[in-house]
């Protein structure tokens, strides 16, 4: 064969003329053609080369002999995936595989590599089979500056502006991935924590100093408090992620836990390094902060669970005081949510008829006859079973709801008491006494309520005792104290319940439309100890006793439990008792067993 005969392929090796011929015929182009397809792959600025079957270099062009510090003839014959690391996971190595052979169109992967001068180099990596041939065409693109491009965008949507910590969404994302980590698994503490903060005081410096001296604070404590996650004695040698969530509120993760004393260590730590001044720029300023601490086991914890927690422990610290650490109690927590739980559906149980009343007698001291009864009510709740009135009047109070509910209990109560009449018509009509709030007083026309429920019911006024507490009536003022005044002038009875614990203003008793005062159930305690009885507790309430009796006002003693009580508060003067020497609450038809007879003592 002539040397006219041969010729080289757009690879550069040497071809047969009958096979250059094929393949010329094959492309459907020419000679010509083929060596300008030649040169552009020599020539072209995209670092290629061309890849047989086995995965061997078959011939490079100048680019990526530039990019790997390799001459063309010393790439010929190597192994790619050695060359460029592309089997170094079972995936990768699968799809690198069936691109060599046609079985896949496109392989693509970004790899670290060494650039000749010595620096790291991002590659991205792309192989795609030559149509009508057994090869693969490789190519090669440096990818670094887009990369570190990437990172720099990365880095400024992952950390705070003035604080340069990381923000909220990068401390979410490591929180999460420490969570799900398998490193918990390999000799790892398996726990976590979280100390979650609050300035005090950082409101009033950022609206009174503007916000530039705000954000110059903001940095300082971010200072601060990287310099404490950092100190070894609080990280056991590692550091802690401090993040800055948002406004003043910061965050210290404690990724690998060794314990509730670790937790408290860093606390500390940050109360102790915030409440020292800070001087910027010759300004002294001073701020403390509150921090919520949780501490707990990876397993069977989440983001949200963890940050709730937290947001309720740093809460409790600023309710108990500020300036202050706070550890996440469960019991106190399961109190709190069960607390809400009341607040959610109480409104609408009042509706599907969930309450009820039970009454406790008050008995006459002198012949042991029941008088009169108190209106307790009871929530019958479908989840946490018969409910005090302690455990959600005061979440009535906050949330208006007691407006409705102390509206059924009068409505109730005095139906019941005229029941009672119509079943014992010879006996001598129990008094109904009723707790009323003071936001009952404000909130609604109680004067109106009233009088539409005793003309509904048929109840005299008379036999209606209104008890609200000393607190209440004795802070009376303005329309509270009038409508007092007109439910005493229509007939009903005002008693001021818990006297004793309250504001005990003497004054206001001479002012007050005030029928009977109710001695609270801790001076009746004094009474128990008969056999070493304390001579100040008698004298006590023997004196305001006497102080009712003057005043025109008659007594009833609470929490009479033993009989050398009620004889002591026999012996005083007191009028009427009220206690389980009596009888606990119990429902209406038990009251009705006792109306006209004395209880046994």
């Amino acid at each position: 064969m002539s040397a006219a005969s041969e010729g080289t392929g757009p690879t550069g090796i040497a071809v047969p003329g009958r096979t250059r011929q094929r393949i010329t015929e094959r492309n459907g182009c020419s000679i010509g053609e083929l060596r300008d397809h030649s040169a552009a792959f020599t020539a072209a600025q995209l670092a290629m080369a061309l890849v047989d079957q086995e995965g061997l270099i078959v011939t490079a062009n100048t680019a990526l002999t530039a990019l790997l510090g390799e001459e063309s003839a010393e790439l010929r014959g190597e192994p790619v995936a050695e060359l460029l690391d592309l089997a170094s996971d079972r995936r990768g190595r699968h799809a690198y595989g069936e691109v060599l052979r046609g079985r896949r169109s496109r392989y693509r992967c970004t790899r670290r590599l060494k650039h000749p001068d010595g620096r790291p180099l991002w590659a991205e990596v792309t192989l795609v089979p030559l149509p009508g041939s057994p090869g693969v065409l490789l190519s090669v693109a440096d990818v670094s500056e887009r990369r570190e491009l990437r990172a720099r965008l990365r880095h400024l949507q992952m950390h705070d502006t003035v604080t340069r910590l990381p923000n909220r969404a990068l401390f979410f994302e490591r929180l999460t991935a420490a969570l799900e980590s398998s490193a918990y698994d390999h000799g790892c503490t398996g726990r976590i924590g979280l100390c979650y903060l609050d300035l005090d005081g950082f409101k009033a410096i950022n609206d009174t100093l503007g916000h530039r001296v705000g954000d110059r604070l903001l940095a300082a404590v971010a200072g601060r408090l990287t310099e404490c996650a950092a100190d070894t004695r609080h990280t056991g040698g590692g550091g802690h992620l401090v993040a800055r969530l948002g406004g003043d509120e910061f965050a210290v993760l404690v990724e690998d836990s060794t314990g509730a004393e670790q937790l408290a260590d860093v606390a500390r730590s940050a109360l102790e390094v915030l409440q020292r001044p800070f001087d910027l720029d010759g300004q002294r300023l001073s701020v403390s902060a509150s921090i919520g601490v949780v501490e707990r086991t990876v397993a069977g914890t989440t983001a949200t669970g963890l940050m709730q927690a937290a947001d309720t422990t740093l809460y409790w610290a600023k309710e108990d005081g500020k300036a202050r650490w706070t550890f996440f109690d469960p019991e106190r927590n399961a109190h709190r949510v069960t607390r809400q739980a009341l607040a959610s559906t109480l409104r609408p149980a009042v509706e599907r008829g969930e309450f009820a009343l039970e009454y406790q007698p008050l008995v006459g001291l002198a012949d042991g006859v029941t008088r009169g009864v108190e209106a307790l009510v009871r929530w019958n709740h479908p989840q946490f079973g018969t409910l005090t009135p302690n455990r959600f009047v005061s979440i009535a109070e906050e949330d208006g709801s007691i407006v409705q509910l102390g509206r059924w209990v009068l409505r109730t109560a005095c139906r019941q008491a005229r029941q009672w009449q119509r079943d014992h018509p010879h006996a001598p009509p129990l008094f109904m006494s009723v707790n009323i709030a003071v936001r009952q007083v404000w909130d609604s026309d109680l004067v109106a309520d009233v009088a539409e429920i005793l003309a509904e019911t048929g109840l005299a006024p008379r036999l209606l005792q209104l008890e609200l507490t000393e607190s209440a009536v004795m802070g009376s003022a303005g329309r509270p104290l009038q409508a007092l005044q007109a439910l005493s002038d229509m007939g009903v009875r005002i008693a001021i319940d818990d006297f004793g614990t309250g504001y005990s203003n003497l004054a206001y008793l001479s002012r007050l439309p005030v029928s009977v005062l109710k001695l609270d159930g801790s001076f009746v305690r004094g009474f128990q100890d008969e056999a070493h009885p304390n001579p100040a507790d008698e004298t006590i309430v023997e004196a305001m006793v006497q102080l009712a009796h003057r005043l025109g006002l008659t007594v009833t003693a609470e929490c009479v439990e033993t009989s050398g009580q009620a004889a002591r508060l026999r012996r005083i003067g007191c009028d009427t008792g009220q206690g389980w020497l009596y009888s606990r609450a119990v429902p209406p038809d038990r009251i009705g067993e006792m109306i006209g007879t004395p209880p046994a003592a």
